[in-house]
């Protein structure tokens, strides 16, 4: 059967933690085959149209192509779509809103985390 492209999806969350504390915000996608697997950034804000703001990693869908800042990583499995990323150590600064966005069947689907509600 044919697979139809949908549009945007967007959900939140708050996701807490503490400062100096290795903090991961949930984000994957589902890989059936390996022609499922995509690009897809992390952003700081909302989520614009498209792509990311402030983008702080980027994957090709393989492997990390881009990284804004090395505490900043993707510890899954990438080519099973676990694109969570992880902060380490985070800081004060961390605290605010993240975009995940995949790039799926022409779309991009968003999933907006607000992370981390960092804590003294």
């Amino acid at each position: 059967c044919d697979e139809w492209a949908t549009g945007p999806t967007v959900s939140g969350s708050l996701v807490k933690g503490r400062v100096g504390q290795n903090i991961t915000v949930p984000c994957s996608y589902t890989v059936n085959r390996i022609q499922d697997i995509t690009s897809m950034c992390w952003g700081r804000d909302s989520c614009p149209v498209s792509k990311c703001y402030r983008t702080i990693i980027w994957t090709d869908g393989w492997k990390v192509t881009e990284r804004y800042n090395s505490r900043y990583m993707l510890k899954g499995n990438l080519l099973k779509g676990d694109v969570s990323l992880t902060i380490v150590n985070a800081e004060e600064a961390d605290s605010g809103m993240y975009c995940c966005r995949v790039e799926i069947a022409g779309w991009f689907n968003d999933q907006t985390k607000e992370s981390p509600g960092t804590q003294n």
